[in-house]
């Protein structure tokens, strides 16, 4: 039986960003495990998740990784991972990882990392989760793509209450307090919210 919250984590597995992500990163795992909680990631020994991966086993956290056939047949994968699971394909990847976790949080990252999170906000908007979400804008990383959403709303693409469905944290210690607080009670899914703006 699950005994502690499992947050999924999002983020980069390239290793030349500039420092001060992966430092980020670093205290976000230290701070989730240091607050009990356990990470489920994509199973990588590189970039910002293993970063944050380390971090947190380091800090007492049990670690769930989650990686694709093909990308463990290319050995970058995790040996530290408590528990380890294979999937077909990305597909596959992510219903697990989304079948693992109480919540997310979205490091800065590429093409990856903004699909996985996307599909996530979709699968709250429609009622399929009520998981907090949460993007940690480490310098600044997210600012046109928050701009981005601020003109699909704008524009009508989505209804307000679609800023509803994230939490955009300043820190990895402002995340972990979201989290902390986060009340379940407070997410309604609103069908009219679908179709009306």
């Amino acid at each position: 039986m699950k005994t502690k919250l499992r947050i999924c984590v999002f983020a980069s597995s390239c290793n030349y960003l500039e420092k001060i992500y992966y430092e980020e990163a670093t205290t976000l795992g230290k701070l989730l495990g240091e607050a009990n909680f356990d990470m489920v990631y994509g199973g990588s020994k590189l970039g910002l998740m293993w970063a944050c991966a380390e971090a947190l086993k380091n800090s007492g956290g049990k670690l769930y990784g989650v990686m694709p056939q093909k990308l463990e047949d290319f050995g970058t994968s995790s040996k530290i991972c408590d528990e380890f699971f294979l999937t077909s394909g990305m597909r596959e990847r992510k219903a697990k990882m989304d079948e693992l976790s109480d919540g997310v949080i979205a490091l800065p990252g590429g093409f990856g990392t903004l699909e996985e999170v996307s599909e996530i906000i979709v699968q709250k908007q429609l009622g399929y989760n009520n998981k907090p979400i949460i993007f940690i804008n480490t310098n600044n990383f997210y600012d046109k793509l928050f701009e981005f959403l601020d003109e699909i709303i704008y524009q009508k693409f989505a209804h307000k209450k679609s800023k509803d469905l994230y939490y955009i944290a300043k820190s990895p210690s402002d995340a972990i307090s979201y989290l902390m607080n986060y009340d379940v009670s407070n997410v309604t899914f609103n069908k009219e919210a679908l179709y009306t703006r």
